[in-house]
């Protein structure tokens, strides 16, 4: 790949499409089979707002990926302009550092190829329950002795500029995750919750619970670690109440997110309070589908999946997503 130095020659979103040899893909409906999840593990999504321990990547993979991040960490102005986010360190502690960045797949081949992960793709159809799209990435590493926190959160909290609320967060680590690295965990069952305001991201930890009642107060005291070897994802709702705590050991933690959407997803940006920080982020214009090359189509139920898709487990899409009163304007 040549040195990131041409913007419009550079862009990896122009590739709707695999552009190395890194994930062998499925040639018919048969090769899917493999990576079906089981009822019960989409049962637990639908009880709990995630699922976990489903691997992604090989031990070659996770290294391809983690040579790519060591070259993402360390570039100059004008090779960040690709990203829609880049903060060196996020963390509102300055004893502590969070690196995160968004747009990593439109930058290097190993991070662009992974959104057509097999296995990322099937767990994905069937937790969504349709076709979906591209969202956007993103990267989040915790170095080693002082990494910081990301505060417990909703994502759709700060997705609301696309409506409706039909999305799904995979959590995948680059390194083994720990409670003692600051490995992510859920609230199980936060998914039920209903929408809750923002609260901040890289500071305070625990200022969400300034806003939740006496019930989620209990509920929020049976977190669970989702400790996790590398190469391995999590997958959780837009709702889920989810975060992760400073990294104090001797190893860093760094992971990728991957974030999709329903293919029939649109823009609802009229009215968002918070357009400053989507100043780097592609075009999404009120009630326009989000179908852009920066939104590719990543799975295609009815025509990969054939006659097999009707006996494939998945989300009823009116089980947990679209609820119309929090996908109005916000």
């Amino acid at each position: 790949m040549k040195d990131l130095n041409l913007k419009s020659s550079l862009d990896l979103a122009d590739h709707s499409n695999p552009i190395s040899s890194m994930f062998e893909q499925p040639k018919n409906a048969k090769d899917w089979e493999q990576y079906i999840l089981t009822e019960e593990q989409i049962s637990s999504f639908k009880k709990d707002g995630f699922v976990r321990g489903i691997k992604i990547l090989s031990e070659g993979q996770v290294d391809i990926l983690n040579k790519e991040l060591v070259k993402l960490q360390s570039l100059s102005e004008a090779e960040k302009e690709l990203f829609y986010h880049y903060e060196s360190n996020e963390s509102e502690d300055s004893a502590k550092v969070l690196f995160h960045a968004i747009g990593a797949w439109r930058v290097t081949p190993g991070f662009h190829d992974l959104i057509w992960s097999p296995a990322y793709r099937m767990a994905t159809y069937q937790l969504l329950g349709q076709s979906f799209r591209l969202f956007h990435d993103q990267l989040f590493c915790k170095p080693a002795k002082h990494g910081g926190v990301v505060a417990w959160h909703q994502d759709y909290s700060y997705w609301t500029f696309t409506r409706p609320m039909h999305h799904l967060t995979c959590w995948i680590g680059l390194d083994d995750a720990s409670k003692e690295n600051g490995c992510l965990y859920f609230i199980p069952g936060s998914h039920k919750w209903g929408l809750l305001p923002v609260t901040g991201l890289a500071g305070d930890m625990n200022a969400v619970k300034k806003v939740l009642n006496e019930e989620q107060l209990d509920i929020f005291e049976h977190k669970v670690a989702n400790e996790l070897p590398r190469g391995y994802a999590s997958f959780h709702h837009p709702l889920t109440m989810h975060g992760s705590y400073e990294n104090f050991s001797e190893q860093p933690r760094r992971a990728v997110v991957i974030n999709a959407m329903d293919h029939r997803t649109l823009g609802n940006t009229a009215g968002y309070d918070r357009l400053e920080a989507l100043k780097s982020f592609p075009a999404m214009p009120q009630d326009k589908l989000l179908d852009s090359r920066f939104f590719p189509l990543l799975f295609d139920g009815d025509k990969e999946l054939e006659a097999l898709g009707r006996d494939i487990p998945k989300v009823n899409d009116s089980e947990l997503y679209d609820d119309p009163a929090i996908c109005k304007n916000k």
